[in-house]
Order: C-alpha cells, then sequence, then structure tokens
C-alpha cells in the first residue's frame, strides 16, 4: 500500500506476511540500481507465492558485485527496467508485513527511493528485520548475517546472494527465530551455545569477573560476556 507515511519497525513474529529482497549495483543508495527483486507471501507460516524479477539498471553492473551476486551485465540487458517491475512488486506486497534480513538499513532504502521516483508515495508497509531480531534473541551469536544464520539452522546456503534463494533463506530464518525467540523468553536459553564449535558454553571467572567461556576449550577458545 503507496503512501506518504513509512511503516512501523516490528520486533515480532507474525503469520502472514511477505519476505522480499534485493540485489543492487552496490551499497550505497544514493547511486547505485536493483538489479533483482524478489519475494515470497507466506500465510499461515506458509509459502504460497513467490514473485521474482532481474532489472535492467541502465548502468554496468560493478565486478565486485557480480562477484557478489552471479548477476551480470549481459544477464539484464533484455530484463524490464525498475518502473516496469515496481508496480507489480506493489501489487504482490499489498498492505502485508514486509520481512528480511536487514532490510531496514539496506533493502527499503532502495525501494523508498525508487518507489518516491516512479509514483511520488512509497510502501507503508510495516517492517520485520531479522537482523535485529535475531541479534536480539541469540546474542551468543558471533556473527548474525544470513547465511551465518542459515548454517547455524542447518539450512541450505546454496544460491546465497540470489534474491530469491536469499528470500526463501529468510523465510526459513524467520520461522527458526520465532522458535529461539519463545526459548529465550522462557528463560530455556540460560546456557548460551559457542558460535564457533556448537559446545555449550560454561560460566568461568576471570580477572574481571564472570564470563561464558567454550566448554571445548582448549581446543577452542571463544568467549563472551555474561
Amino acid at each position: 500500500m503507496l503512501g506518504q507515511t513509512k511503516g512501523t519497525k516490528l520486533n515480532t513474529f507474525v503469520d502472514d506476511y511477505v519476505v522480499f529482497d534485493l540485489e543492487t549495483t552496490g551499497m550505497s543508495d544514493a547511486s547505485d540500481k536493483i538489479v533483482e527483486i524478489s519475494a515470497i507471501k507466506v500465510k499461515a507460516r506458509e509459502a504460497v507465492e513467490e514473485f521474482s524479477s532481474l532489472v535492467n539498471p541502465q548502468c554496468h553492473i560493478s565486478s565486485w558485485a557480480s562477484a557478489v551476486n552471479g548477476i551480470y551485465d549481459h544477464m539484464v540487458e533484455d530484463e524490464p527496467c525498475i518502473e516496469e517491475v515496481l508496480p507489480g512488486f506493489v501489487e504482490f506486497i499489498g498492505d502485508m508485513p514486509l520481512v528480511g534480513h536487514n532490510i531496514i538499513t539496506f533493502d527499503m532504502k532502495f525501494i523508498y527511493r525508487d518507489c518516491e521516483a516512479h509514483f511520488g508515495q512509497i510502501p507503508e508497509n510495516d517492517l520485520i528485520d531479522t537482523l535485529v531480531i535475531a541479534r536480539n534473541c541469540m546474542p551468543e551469536m558471533a556473527h548474525h548475517r544470513l547465511t551465518d544464520l542459515a548454517e547455524h539452522f542447518g539450512i541450505s546456503t546454496e544460491g546465497a546472494h540470489r534474491a530469491l534463494n536469499d528470500c526463501r533463506m529468510t523465510q526459513q530464518v524467520y520461522e527458526l527465530l520465532r522458535r529461539e525467540s519463545e526459548l529465550f523468553e522462557e528463560g530455556a536459553k540460560s546456557t548460551p551455545i559457542c558460535s564457533k564449535c556448537g559446545k555449550e558454553m560454561k560460566l568461568r571467572n576471570g580477572k574481571f569477573g564472570e564470563f561464558w567461556g567454550c566448554a571445548g576449550y582448549p581446543a577452542c577458545r571463544f568467549t563472551m560476556k555474561v
């Protein structure tokens, strides 16, 4: 749904939502362009429909961006431009909450910019960022990239950094984070797990007080603050 107001940032779990992801020519929403946009519609926590399109950015895709997402100039030269793709995307997401990994600080900046440029309005959908949720309910992990979370949960990372594959990963991660959040709230995660080797952490005393140390010490020397 388009309007003038950005949606609310939610740190919660819903049963009906749309997962989406972008691939771009680079990291700057000021100068870079979208080259792929994908989304998965989820109802009652089950994926029911997909949307995906390559996008002709009408500019060169940097070699480092292509090295990450596997999208090269020749792959998009005959694809529609963003103004042709956006209407279908906006219709697909409707007014459902948008879920994605790092969408608040990255993907949505491109979406807001391009919708404002072509429609004079922006999506008012509420936003749920799995990066924020993961950091809150899994503080024991050293890193919270999408691939880190997927590997932690045993989800295949094959095809990572293509938009539709990342949507599929994100949807699975979001549902598994729902379980992790419930355990965290119930206190069942009072003993963290080492993000390096997977063993339980042990509460230890050091020069500066208590800290969590890996039970695999000395083979694994990972530590974290209490």
